[in-house]
């Protein structure tokens, strides 16, 4: 991914990458950001080096378009008050997801949430994942959660007493999610949606990595006009209200 991104960069017309650091870089990676004169750093490291890395570069001033996955609600508060206390007018966006259909799943699965009585989400990736659920299913079981609280729907009815560790997947805010780890995958995701006589079945399939580009450079060129944390890069897609 990060050699991907790298390639991405180096093709567009308005931007450069000035300097590669890996995962191993912690102790010195604000020090190269500054000394590369780079504006806007990309992290795509590992869930175990992301948050030292980004709290560095944010500390020295510099935007940060955050791709690595596992930021939990504490992980998110703390990022947002160093933030906070970075130089005025640093931007840092954190994307569960750069590929813009997997943006648009999250958002479809959202507004459809309030109108059926049952939704759970299942995501599929390649064997050598680090986490699950995947960051984007995270998302994604937290908007439709808020958007069923915010219209008032009664919790999906689920009359299962008794069950093997697991079987019915992991709760987030509510709504159940599934993983699966398959070798041939990439990323995938789906969201079913039922009521009494209907199914609704959304789905996206990222089949290869040059699917998240088009994201990356849009977070890259957008995070200096977004001073703050912001979570999700649809808010940089002007999808307006919903």
């Amino acid at each position: 991914m990060g050699s991907m991104a790298c390639e991405a960069i180096g093709a567009a017309d308005d931007l450069e990458v000035v300097a590669r650091l890996g995962r191993d870089d912690s102790d010195r990676v604000a020090d190269a950001a500054r000394e590369a004169g780079a504006a806007v750093a990309l992290e795509l490291s590992v869930p175990s080096a992301a948050p030292a890395h980004v709290a560095a570069l944010v500390a020295a001033g510099v935007h940060v378009v955050v791709g690595t996955t596992g930021w939990d609600a504490d992980a998110l508060d703390s990022l947002r008050g160093q933030v906070d206390a970075a130089p005025r007018g640093t931007g840092v966006l954190v994307a569960p997801n750069f590929a813009i259909g997997a943006v648009l799943l999250m958002r479809f699965a959202a507004v459809a949430a309030p109108f059926f009585e049952s939704v759970e989400v299942v995501e599929m990736h390649h064997p050598a994942k680090v986490d699950a659920p995947s960051g984007t299913a995270v998302a994604t079981a937290r908007a439709v959660a808020a958007s069923r609280r915010a219209a008032g729907v009664a919790p999906p009815p689920d009359a299962t007493t008794t069950a093997l560790d697991g079987a019915r997947g992991a709760a987030v805010d509510g709504v159940v999610v599934h993983s699966l780890r398959l070798r041939g995958l990439t990323a995938s995701q789906e969201v079913w949606l039922g009521s009494p006589g209907e199914v609704l079945e959304l789905r996206h399939d990222a089949t290869d990595r040059s699917s998240f580009m088009p994201g990356v450079l849009t977070g890259l060129r957008g995070v200096a006009d977004h001073p703050g944390l912001t979570v999700g890069l649809e808010h940089y897609l002007e999808l307006g209200a919903g």
